[in-house]
């Protein structure tokens, strides 16, 4: 079996295909760096009982993206086959897949995948079974297992003498990384000659950039290095190392944690000056915003105030209202008083002064009135009944003359 597949690779990947059923579609004359198709992930054999769906999956990755054909037994799945559903993920995934097996399904599978720069392929066959498979699978996976190490014994063996093709000593795992920060993928690659290294992401290549930078250094070891990470680099990675005599590749998984949104501490509403009597409460307020939200510190005349300090409690809500409560207040409680808001982005402070009146205990005298004039004597004896005027009666031409004391004489001279 593994002749004839290796014969029905060979055949098909050098006789024209149909299209291909998905959406690549390659330039005449590609720019940039290519690189020929190569299986991160070959089809597996398998058996299975009539009856059960059944998926075949495979990964290819390469530079353009390779155009992706499906076989069974040498001849061409086309679309309209609507028994067979052919799905590609962005990854390089491709999946052949049958809802419900039937025995016209046992037979060999051969995927191929071609850009400008070559074609390559793999197979696996489907065997089906219309019995029950009790007692049948132990020897079947340990045939497979057999199979497996078979197959890259004889694609680890150097295809010509003095080249070896590219072997990877050490390959990363799927990732974690934070947004905003360096993001390093470090791999040591082996071959003769020393291979080339190309990195994708999604399917996509990757090049040197502001962001992204390739770094070799003298024992092979090879860099991706990310800076700034961002959202968008979250992804699928797939490293190709290719020489002469061959290609080799490995994949992993990166994830981004979101950055918080940083802003360092602004006061909205700053403390204020404030004077009040001793013994009163009294608050010093401010509000204070940031992101993440600030831890806040107090002073007074640049000594710190410990949460535990009698008579003051400290209070912050969620709005960025600050408080610190005194309560009742003492005259040494006067001073100057230092609020700092601080995060991750910054620190910022305000100072405010308080000043304590003493207490007065004692009736303060009102400031002094002047009393009321009483008026001249005249006026008094008017009030009295007397009539004036009919008592000592005048005429135009004769006015009638008073004699006073000074003191009268000054009276009546303020009346007037």
């Amino acid at each position: 079996p593994k002749q004839l597949l290796s014969e029905i690779e060979f055949r098909l990947e050098r006789t024209p295909v149909e299209e291909s059923d998905d959406e690549v579609q390659h330039d005449e004359s590609p720019t940039g760096k290519c690189v020929a198709p190569i299986f991160d992930r070959k089809l597996r054999n398998f058996r299975a009982m009539e009856g059960v769906p059944m998926t075949f999956s495979c990964k290819v990755v390469g530079i353009p993206v390779p155009k992706v054909y499906w076989f069974k037994d040498g001849k061409q799945i086309l679309r309209k086959n609507d028994h067979y559903k052919k799905i590609r993920e962005g990854d390089g995934t491709c999946v052949l897949h049958i809802e419900v097996t039937n025995n016209d399904d046992d037979g060999n599978y051969t995927v191929m995948a071609a850009n400008p720069q070559g074609r390559i392929s793999c197979s696996g066959h489907l065997i089906i079974q219309t019995g029950p498979l009790r007692n049948r699978m132990t020897p079947m996976i340990h045939s497979q297992r057999v199979r497996a190490r078979i197959q890259e014994v004889e694609e680890g063996e150097p295809t010509q003498e003095r080249f070896f093709r590219p072997h990877f000593l050490q390959a990363p795992g799927d990732m974690v990384a934070h947004e905003g920060r360096v993001c390093r993928l470090d791999c040591k690659v082996s071959g003769l000659p020393n291979p080339e290294l190309m990195w994708l992401i999604n399917g996509r290549p990757i090049y040197p950039d502001v962001y992204h930078r390739m770094l070799v250094r003298e024992n092979c070891v090879h860099s991706l290095v990310i800076d700034p990470l961002k959202q968008d680099d979250a992804g699928t990675y797939t490293c190709i190392a290719s020489n002469k005599a061959g290609q080799s590749s490995f994949g992993l998984e990166l994830r981004v944690v979101e950055k918080e949104m940083k802003q360092a501490p602004q006061f909205v509403e700053k403390l204020q000056n404030t004077g009040i009597a001793e013994g009163t409460p009294v608050r010093l307020e401010c509000r204070v915003l940031g992101m993440p939200p600030p831890v806040i510190y107090w002073k007074k005349d640049n000594d710190t105030i410990p949460h535990t300090k009698a008579r003051v409690s400290i209070h912050q809500d969620a709005t960025g209202y600050v408080c610190l409560l005194i309560q009742p207040t003492r005259k040494e409680d006067a001073g100057w008083y230092t609020v700092s808001a601080k995060n991750e982005a910054g620190i910022v402070s305000c100072t405010a002064r308080l000043d304590i009146y003493a207490q007065w205990h004692k009736q303060v005298p009102l400031p002094m009135k002047k009393a009321p004039r009483q008026g001249s004597r005249y006026a008094v004896l008017t009030g009295q009944g007397l009539d004036i005027k009919s008592a000592f009666p005048t005429t135009d031409n004769s006015p009638i003359l008073f004699s006073s004391s000074p003191v009268e004489a000054q009276l009546e001279s303020e009346e007037l």
